[in-house]
């Protein structure tokens, strides 16, 4: 049985990002030690978004050409690329004279926004793991083998 890296990857930065979202929404009450911890966070997330998407993008050799899949794969991709640049944009307004500052207003809507892609990413891979049946070598697989 075939175990692909892809949704093994996936939890490293879905972790980060939606505890950096909470964190920087704690913030709010709780300041410096939660904001800070939200941006370390959003860090930690962005940089484990890379392999998980080198992972997936390998992936996706294993798929048919004629496969019905393709229409969920670019939304997911999509979906994936948005939450990871809002995420990215996130990070790089906070990062002032070498360090992580509050995330203000802007911040924690660029948090809020890359959660829903993230959210969105989410569900569709789902749909392309169940419902599509990718990532395995399950009967009714629309991968190659």
């Amino acid at each position: 049985m075939r175990h692909p890296l892809h949704p093994a990857l996936v939890h490293f930065p879905v972790a980060c990002w939606s505890l950096g979202t909470a964190a920087d929404l704690a913030g709010l009450h709780w300041g410096m030690p939660a904001w800070r911890l939200g941006g370390l966070l959003l860090a930690a997330g962005t940089l484990a978004a890379l392999p998980a998407m080198l992972a997936g993008l390998y992936e996706l050799t294993r798929l048919a050409d004629d496969s019905p899949a393709w229409r969920d794969v670019y939304l997911h991709m999509g979906a994936a690329l948005a939450a990871t640049a809002l995420y990215a944009l996130a990070l790089l307004l906070r990062w002032r004279g070498g360090a992580l500052a509050a995330p203000g207003t802007t911040g924690i809507a660029l948090d809020l926004a890359g959660f829903a892609a993230l959210a969105a990413a989410g569900w569709l891979g789902g749909r392309l793991v169940y419902g599509h049946r990718l990532g395995g070598d399950a009967p009714g697989s629309q991968g190659r083998r």
